[in-house]
């Protein structure tokens, strides 16, 4: 069953195209699938407090449709689909009125802390009733090259105003991070976003951004100071 919160976009939402940014998108997003635990009794504070259990995220597709402003009306709709082994899959949809304006396609995990083991994705059950996978119109899968065939970027330190509560940087940060290292002129362009979380980022740690472009297609890989791949992402531009 789908869940659904609303929301008025903000100025601080924006960038300097008065786009609201890709990292906020996220944010509305995620905020509403916390609201949506909460409302199950299982809010990500007990969770980890009490169960010693957390949700990382593994994979995010974003597809944008339209921009979207500040003081905007939103409504943001999620909702889980049958998850199979260690992977839940969870959907999003943002709407102004009856337009879709983005969508998101995600893959979490849960782990068990004391562990560090993760957990099936049947080993808890949420109470969550789950509908139909949405197509959100990105390519199901990306490959990045090797990095001996991408140019280095720069370097990102990673800051206090990354964190989550896990001392790492928050898998929300990662989209503007990526636009950061891209031309200001390509932002507006963004279509699509494909970001595969295969290392954490911890508090001071300096990672590597790579990329190659091909056409409209970016591919970057951020690689810590122990050469261990942190993410890789592919942009798609319109």
């Amino acid at each position: 069953m789908k869940f659904v919160k609303e929301y008025t976009t903000r100025w601080h939402d924006t960038d300097a195209t008065r786009i609201v940014r890709p990292t906020q998108l996220l944010v509305y997003m995620q905020e509403t699938s916390n609201a949506h635990l909460d409302s199950t009794g299982h809010n990500l504070d007990r969770l980890r407090d009490e169960h010693s259990l957390a949700f990382l995220l593994s994979k995010t597709k974003i597809a944008l449709y339209a921009p979207l402003y500040a003081h905007e009306e939103i409504r943001v709709e999620t909702f889980t689909a049958e998850s199979r082994a260690f992977g839940f899959n969870r959907y999003y949809r943002i709407l102004r009125g009856d337009e879709v304006i983005a969508a998101a396609d995600t893959t979490w995990a849960l782990i068990d802390l004391n562990s560090r083991q993760l957990c099936k994705a049947d080993a808890f059950d949420f109470g969550f009733e789950h509908e139909p996978s949405l197509d959100i119109g990105l390519p199901p899968r990306f490959r990045v090259p090797h990095t001996d065939e991408l140019e280095l970027l720069g370097e990102r330190r990673i800051v206090y105003s990354d964190l989550d509560y896990n001392m790492h940087m928050n898998n929300t940060r990662y989209a503007d991070m990526l636009c950061d290292f891209m031309p200001l002129e390509d932002i507006p362009k963004i279509k699509g976003m494909s970001l595969s979380y295969l290392h954490e980022a911890a508090f001071g740690d300096v990672i590597k951004v790579y990329c190659r472009r091909d056409g409209e297609k970016l591919s970057f890989r951020t690689v810590n100071g122990e050469g261990v791949a942190c993410l890789e992402a592919e942009v798609i531009l319109k």
